[in-house]
């Protein structure tokens, strides 16, 4: 007798995975937080320094550098990490991973476009992201799309310095931060306010150095004249000196001008020019004249942190003010 043993054939079996296998919501999102936000924060740091400095200069090209760098790192935690490692720093910290249906690895390509599919979850308005709460799978819109899952991993698996990887790499992002910020304050918000300062200074002390820069009595002719040096830098006063010469060999008469109105121009912290409109008079009674002039001058702030005159130029010549009496 002769048995016949009947063969069957047997395939291998898709891998499934069982609910218990497929990552909670809240571990997705936490590890998408891990991922994400250290990079959005510095780069979102760096970029708003960067729009307060001037295009192009020094340091705002450190601010471009550093923003850019931040995005290279987040592409390669998210894409590259996980194809060499099987992690991203968020999802080995929350102790999951991305995978095909059957289990499968999941390359970089696929990843930058579930990453982009990500969109998709955020115009719905935040429906995809939410769906994992009641799908059968905990899948995104872009999961359901590119055809992954997140499953969960046993903690064993996991690298055993993770979360001091991740705490480093947090702690870098916040000292990035922190720089930004300190350079953004520095840079421009200092120095912001260190101009509006000199503004508000030569704003109220131009005019009155100006006003006692020109204005002289016979009588005290010498100290009016040596104060009036003292209100120059060391440029302007040669040509200051000249000018008093000048008025000495010639009869001088009581020479007095207060300003009626004046702009800034220019401002830095350390220089100043003005449009200055002055009235004045001229001689004493009865022979006195009323005059007008127009002049632009330029101030320069001293080590001893005092404006003077750095310059001046007369835009319009005196001429009697009125009538002329």
């Amino acid at each position: 007798m002769t048995a016949v043993a009947e063969e069957t054939e047997t395939t291998p079996a898709v891998q499934e995975a069982s609910p218990n296998s497929l990552a909670p919501w809240h571990f997705r999102a936490g590890a998408f937080a891990v991922d994400l936000l250290p990079g959005i924060v510095v780069v979102a740091t760096m970029a708003l320094v960067a729009l307060t400095l001037p295009l192009r200069s020094t340091w705002w090209w450190v601010c471009v550098s550093v923003g850019g760098l931040a995005i290279l790192l987040f592409a390669v935690n998210r894409l590259l990490l996980p194809t060499i490692s099987g992690w991203s720093l968020g999802r080995a910290v929350s102790g999951i991973t991305v995978v095909r249906r059957d289990g499968a690895a999941v390359g970089p390509w696929r990843l930058l476009l579930r990453d982009l599919a990500h969109l998709l979850d955020t115009v719905s308005v935040l429906v995809g992201w939410l769906w994992p709460l009641w799908d059968s799978r905990r899948r995104t819109f872009a999961d359901l799309l590119l055809r992954t899952e997140v499953r969960r991993v046993q903690p064993d698996r996991r690298p055993h310095n993770i979360r001091r990887l991740t705490g480093a790499a947090v702690l870098m992002a916040a000292l990035l931060c922190a720089g930004g910020a300190a350079m953004g304050y520095v840079l421009v918000y200092r120095h912001d306010r260190a101009l509006d300062q000199a503004r508000a200074q030569i704003a109220a002390q131009g005019p009155k150095i100006v006003e006692q820069m020109l204005t002289y009595d016979p009588k005290t002719l010498q100290g009016d004249f040596e104060h009036a040096r003292s209100l120059v830098t060391d440029r302007y006063r040669e040509q200051l000196a000249t000018q008093q010469q000048a008025v000495q060999k010639a009869r001088p008469v009581t020479n007095e001008y207060w300003v009626t109105n004046s702009s800034i121009q220019s401002a830095t912290t350390d220089h100043a020019t003005m449009l200055l409109f002055m009235q004045g008079q001229r001689g004493a009674p009865p022979d006195e004249r009323y005059i007008s002039a127009t002049v632009r001058v330029t101030f320069a702030r001293g080590t001893d942190r005092h404006w003077r005159v750095d310059d001046l130029t007369v835009l319009t010549k005196p001429t009697p003010a009125g009538n002329g009496k």
